[in-house]
């Protein structure tokens, strides 16, 4: 029976979260509770917007690394033009949000593909580029719009002690962007390009596709579902601090390859970013409920990652081996 069961790296991991989600429920059973399970969706929904943006330029062979700052960027300017504008509606917040992430997306993609500089280099210095303003808005200044959003609920229940839960609004921007973004990987030309691209530039030069607008037009797209971010972020937390996300940029990118998304380009799935970047949530959640202290997340992200990408490299050299057997 074991094996029938599919050897991939997403069964791996649903297995280590089942195995890990039962070890925290015999510590401590509140772990299980529909409390802590919502909030640990609703907490984990924006870093999961983040991880399927650094999956498409890993799987394209880039490294980003400016992303949290366009996301926090393009949140923050959005409630500054929303406070500035008088006009407190959320749909407007998500226009200019997604508008910013755009045009920052833009940049980034215009010094990649059109100045050929490296990704890591390009982003780090857009990373710095794209801080804006100083001033820190508190919960009393936040408008409305934003409030609202992060106290909404799809569905409510009442718990037996009286209080009520429900299922964050916030999973409904993750559904529709995980649903296109799979659509446009699977489905299209230019998802097949990114992949392309990823495996190899020249290859995909000498098969006709257009690396240059393939490029810009990616970065673009991780830019605006980084101002859906921005959006989140902010009503999430109540308040808005030009730096807030910034720093926490390996964090995702190390959950996106213990999802299984090689760093070299060319290889990975939306499923494998979304467990990583689960199991990491879940990591970052039951820590208290361990007994343990904020510092041993760097500690276990370091060493599953360590352990992901070696067996990857495993399983990658036993295909090879095959392959030239075949051969």
């Amino acid at each position: 029976m074991l094996k029938k069961i599919p050897k991939t790296n997403e069964m791996y991991l649903i297995i280590v979260i089942i195995i890990y989600s039962i070890i925290v429920t015999m510590v401590n059973k509140s772990f299980m509770s529909v409390e802590n399970v919502f909030d640990i969706l609703r907490s984990g929904t924006g870093q999961a917007i983040l991880g399927v943006g650094v999956l498409i330029v890993l799987l394209s062979g880039g490294i980003d690394v400016s992303f949290t700052a366009i996301a926090i960027s393009s949140g923050y300017i959005a409630v500054r033009a929303i406070m500035a504008l008088g006009i407190d509606s959320l749909l407007l917040a998500f226009v200019i949000s997604c508008t910013v992430g755009l045009v920052f997306g833009a940049i980034n993609g215009i010094i990649i593909a059109y100045f050929k500089i490296p990704t890591l280099i390009a982003t780090l210095g857009t990373l710095n580029l794209f801080h804006v303003g100083t001033r820190s808005v508190n919960a009393a200044q936040m408008p409305k719009c934003f409030i609202n959003f992060g106290a909404a609920k799809i569905f409510t229940l009442t718990t037996a002690r009286g209080s009520t839960i429900g299922l964050s609004v916030f999973i409904i921007p993750l559904i529709a962007v995980i649903l296109f973004t799979w659509f446009l990987l699977k489905y299209t030309m230019l998802g097949r390009s990114i992949y392309a691209i990823g495996n190899s530039t020249e290859s995909a030069l000498r098969a006709g596709i257009n690396v240059v607008k393939t490029q810009l037009f990616l970065y673009c797209y991780v830019g605006f579902i980084n101002g859906i971010m921005g959006v989140i972020t902010v009503s999430e937390v109540r308040w808005v601090n030009p730096v807030y996300l910034v720093g926490t940029e390996l964090t995702v990118i190390a959950a996106v390859v213990i999802g299984g998304v090689k760093l070299t380009g060319g290889s990975g799935t939306i499923t494998g970013a979304l467990l990583g970047v689960g199991l990491i949530t879940i990591l970052n959640s039951t820590l208290v409920l361990l007994g343990l202290s904020s510092s041993w997340m760097d500690l276990f992200v370091g060493a599953i990652m360590i352990i992901s990408i070696g067996y990857t490299s495993y399983q990658r050299k036993i295909e090879n081996q095959r392959l030239l057997n075949f051969m």
